[in-house]
């Protein structure tokens, strides 16, 4: 793989740039994001137009496990303490978590129809957090045409970012 995509924000930026450093990378910012909440479009939580972390609260948090320091977690506000978090590994697991209890998990808001079907949104969380989303290629290369084309592909979900 030749580019990495991943988020920067205030629990994770100073650690990241660490390793981005040591490895010999570079952090190329696209755009930032506002959280959101990834429900399933039948849960409760699909219906209001923002929600708080106070919300969430009755409702199962979904985190991926990928045995890493929270530093590298994929979702924000990795550091909250949830009243109940629910570890899967691999994607399916999650979604079908997600729909069978209600279950969340907190994204960029990105979410694509293609890949996730319509089964499932994305709910503003009201909050001043800002996530950076970029790409990580490794020091003094030449990203590839193909590679170019991909990051095209992710600029134009920057509209949706922002919302």
């Amino acid at each position: 793989s030749e580019v990495g995509v991943l988020y920067l924000n205030n629990d994770n930026e100073t650690v990241l740039r660490k390793v981005i450093r040591e490895h010999d990378l570079t952090f190329t910012p696209l755009f930032t994001a506002k959280p959101h909440v990834f429900v399933s479009s039948a849960s409760p939580l699909a219906r209001k137009k923002a929600l708080t972390l106070e919300d969430l609260a009755p409702y199962p948090c979904l985190s991926f496990d990928q045995g890493q320091s929270f530093y590298l977690a994929e979702e924000v506000y990795s550091t909250y303490h949830y009243r109940q978090v629910i570890k899967a590994s691999d994607r399916a697991t999650l979604l079908n978590l997600m729909v069978g209890l209600d279950g969340y998990t907190l994204c960029s808001g990105i979410i694509c129809e293609e890949l996730n079907g319509s089964d499932y949104c994305a709910v503003k969380l009201d909050s001043d957090e800002v996530m950076t989303i970029g790409y990580l290629a490794r020091k003094g290369t030449t990203i590839s045409k193909l590679g170019q084309k991909y990051l095209e592909e992710i600029a134009k979900y920057k509209d949706k970012a922002l919302r």
